[in-house]
């Protein structure tokens, strides 16, 4: 209560007690030609009903009491929209984008009609797609504000179940086979602390203020998305507040974060953030041995020139750095921390520019972005101060440079698409590792010198693509036949230039037997170039070894049904198939680049030959309720298998088969502005590959971590994981302000979170050393310390209170 208090004093200024009104701006479109349209009825439907039509620029702009609503839009020829759980309040306006199907309605309709609402309404991408609200992301309990997080709870998606990573796992995939884009703009950075050659990390760079929906197609991928074997995961950003300066302020249990939007002109509007970490302070209360530090930045510009033309201007960046402190209480765990993580200095940017033009019956946009990623990180003796002899060491760039073109048209019922696009793409690194330290006998005569490894590598090369893409509804609306192809080329790899190799055609039906229900299947294949640490990996004789890697192939196959007995309730059900190929095999070890795993460190610094397969298969099913009232819940369930073969051609579980994942998330709207929501989880534990306890004992005390026994591939597998979330909100609405306070909590049920295993060596009695065999200082070979298996767990209940200040 002292905290509320303190909120109230310190913002008593501007809480001005009145009616309190709020304001939803927004633009009604048509979704395939993008053409602004004027007269659309829209019904802003809560306690009362509030209506307005849009205008000659497709604006309109309601002012309603604060609260939730449903927002309807209807309009002759076209099929009715609804967009729920819309949060009004007093503070900052809320700023929407309609977008509608051409379709058939009666004159004298007024209410939104329930005909077609089973009718796949994506005419690209009919099945295997969800869609999350920026509401939806915000209030989701455990998810912190984290698009990265929250997309979890979606069907077919695992992440979450490691300790301190963001890994997105789309029906049995690895992080590294989704593919992020930002209004238009692919941004292949998407968390802090990334790994190289992936896409996860610990937290997500992205600031929920600016997200319009986050949409998630886990197969039948639009042919315009290259690089995609698992999903594609497209993210709108709204425009800025048209009238006035605007923002917020938020503080959250690890972060601080300010938002600013509003006019640059009568035809520009602007939306601009920063955010800063404060964990390393509190990890320095705590006493804990881990410092993590990170800033990120995010603007979007947007100028309209005229009723046809507009330009979008976007960027999003981080800086991380990650530091290590002996803590003052050491134990074995504290101990591995300090030994096996790298010091980390890290940062990224993705800047880019996009031009919108309507045509005839369509639209077509240009896109130049470039994006940059530099992983910096380092290892010492004692990486507690960073002194001693250096062990490890990495510093690397990623550049693209990328320009797409993009057509789309929609003449007659015929919906097509196709463009070109092209990259420029810079990747270097500077290795170097200690295999082996020196080692002296007693008297400090060498009796074996350090073992250690150098390389640079730099390479510059050419990506192109092609596609093209058309669907058309049938049969009075009821059936929808979608289909596409694409192609890749680069420069770099011995057959990159070959069209042919990458030839991907993928084909999509849809059938709606009635209004409440249809099926739909699809089947496509889809390529992925191999990452650039192994693209880029030369040998001790500087030779690149990698170039004759073909491209990733996967060929989805899936069927389902969805069932929607009203507009606000859907429930789906889908089988699905994925045959993997051409996947890169490690020449060292044997194994798929599927069961590396990630880390913060780089993934790919070897030799590669494109003989792996892979197959996942399974089924999923999710159940949504819209909020109508005061209740709305989520549910998906999978079951799936996912596999893949070594240099021995035998398929064994990957690092990604966790089984099965369940997730609900449901939320509930009291009265007088109090909300609650609870997220459970629950999935099978992660496959692991046992320690090989010889090798990890002779250099433990170089790398820090073990070495695996590859010849027990996944044979061992982690508890399975769950975890409960609660979070509870209470929103105070004034005049031209609003505070929302909340509490979230993680794993109320104090689940002991698995860990996977680490190996170490034995602590003394007195916890001031290692122990051995015969007393003596463990030697540099480790062949008198006593190996220790860390098989740690972990129950923490994290508690995030914070506030939402917008103004």
């Amino acid at each position: 209560m002292k905290t509320i208090h303190l909120f109230l004093y310190v913002f008593a200024p501007f809480l001005l007690f009145s009616q309190n009104i709020g304001t939803i701006n927004g633009t009604v479109k048509d979704k395939n030609t993008q053409e602004l349209l004027m007269g659309v009825k829209l019904a802003l439907r809560g306690q009362d009903t509030i209506y307005a039509l849009s205008d000659e620029n497709g604006a309109f702009n309601l002012k309603a009491p604060v609260g939730k609503y449903n927002l309807e839009a209807t309009f002759i020829g076209y099929e009715p929209v609804s967009l729920y759980n819309l949060n009004v309040n007093s503070g900052n306006a809320l700023v929407v984008q309609v977008e509608m199907n051409p379709g058939v309605q009666e004159l004298d309709e007024v209410v939104v009609s329930l005909a077609k609402s089973a009718r796949a309404t994506d005419m690209t991408t009919p099945l295997a797609t969800q869609k999350l609200t920026a509401e939806e992301i915000r209030v989701n309990p455990g998810g912190n504000f984290d698009v990265s997080k929250v997309i979890q709870v979606l069907p077919g998606v695992a992440g979450g179940t490691t300790a301190n990573r963001n890994d997105i796992i789309v029906r049995g995939g690895g992080p590294s086979e989704n593919v992020y884009y930002l209004d238009g703009i692919e941004i292949p950075v998407l968390n802090h602390f990334q790994t190289q050659g992936a896409s996860g990390g610990a937290t997500g760079i992205l600031n929920v203020s600016f997200i319009n929906d986050v949409q998630l197609t886990s197969s039948a991928f639009d042919s315009r998305y290259d690089n995609a074997l698992a999903s594609t995961i497209v993210i709108q950003q709204r425009t800025g507040n048209p009238d006035k300066l605007s923002g917020n302020i938020r503080l959250s249990g690890s972060e601080f974060a300010t938002t600013l939007e509003g006019p640059l002109g009568k035809k520009t509007t602007f939306l601009a953030s920063a955010r800063r970490s404060y964990l390393q302070f509190l990890f320095q209360l705590l006493d804990l041995p881990i410092r993590p530090d990170y800033w990120d930045f995010q603007y979007k510009i947007n100028h309209k020139i005229n009723n046809k033309t507009e330009l979008n201007f976007i960027g999003i960046g981080a800086i991380d750095k990650f530091r290590l402190v002996a803590p003052k209480s050491s134990d074995a765990e504290n101990e591995y921390i300090l030994r096996s993580n790298p010091l980390l200095n890290q940062w990224n940017y993705t800047v880019g520019a996009s031009l919108k033009r309507l045509v005839n019956n369509g639209f077509f946009t240009v896109a130049l972005s470039r994006n940059m990623f530099f992983n910096g990180a380092d290892r010492y003796e004692n990486n507690a101060s960073a002194t001693g002899n250096k062990l490890f060491s990495l510093g690397s760039h990623e550049t693209e440079n990328k320009l797409r073109f993009d057509m789309n048209k929609y003449v007659n019922g015929w919906k097509f698409s196709y463009g070109v696009s092209g990259q420029y793409v810079k990747y270097d690194a500077s290795l170097f590792n200690t295999i082996s330290k020196e080692v002296t006998d007693s008297a400090g005569n060498v009796v074996s010198p350090a073992i250690t490894f150098a390389s640079e590598t730099a390479i510059e090369f050419f990506k192109m693509g092609a596609y093209v893409h058309t669907s058309k509804y049938l049969f009075n609306e009821k059936l929808l036949l979608s289909g596409g192809l694409r192609t890749d080329l680069n420069t770099f790899t011995t057959t990159g230039l070959n069209p042919l190799k990458t030839l991907s055609p993928r084909f999509s039906v849809s059938y709606a037997f009635n209004p409440k229900w249809n099926v739909s299947a699809s089947a496509g294949s889809y390529y992925k170039l191999a990452p650039y640490t192994a693209l880029g990996y030369r040998d001790s004789s500087n030779t690149l070894v990698n170039k004759d890697l073909d491209y990733i192939q996967a060929i989805h196959y899936t069927v389902g049904t969805q069932f929607v007995p009203r507009s606000d309730f859907r429930f789906t059900f889908e089988v699905f198939y994925k045959d993997y190929r051409q996947y890169p095999v490690s020449l060292t070890n044997g194994i798929s680049m599927a069961n590396i795993g990630t880390d913060f460190s780089a993934v790919g610094n070897d030799t590669y030959t494109s003989i792996g397969k892979g197959r996942v298969y399974g089924v999923e099913a999710y159940v949504q309720q819209k909020l109508i009232k005061n209740l709305f819940y989520v549910v998906s369930a999978t079951l799936y298998k996912s596999e893949f073969s070594g240099a021995d051609g035998a398929f064994r579980p990957s690092t990604w088969d966790y089984g099965f994942i369940v997730s609900t998330t449901l939320g509930y709207k009291f009265k007088k502005n109090w909300e609650i929501g609870a997220k459970y989880r629950i999935a099978g534990g992660q496959p692991y590959t046992p320690f090989n306890v010889a090798q990890s004992t002779a250099t433990y005390l170089t790398s820090g971590v073990g070495v695996y026994d590859y010849s027990q591939l996944n044979s061992e597998r982690l508890p399975f994981f769950h975890q409960l979330d609660l979070r509870v909100d209470k929103k105070f609405n004034f005049k031209k302000t609003s505070l929302t306070l909340f509490v979230d909590f993680q794993n109320v049920f104090l689940y002991k979170t698995p860990y996977l295993p680490r190996f170490t060596f034995q602590r003394n009695e007195d916890n001031t050393g290692f122990a051995t065999t015969d007393g003596n200082p463990v030697a540099a070979d480790g062949s008198n310390a006593i190996p220790y298996i860390l098989n740690q767990r972990s129950a923490t209940i994290v508690p995030s209170i914070g506030f939402i200040f917008e103004f």
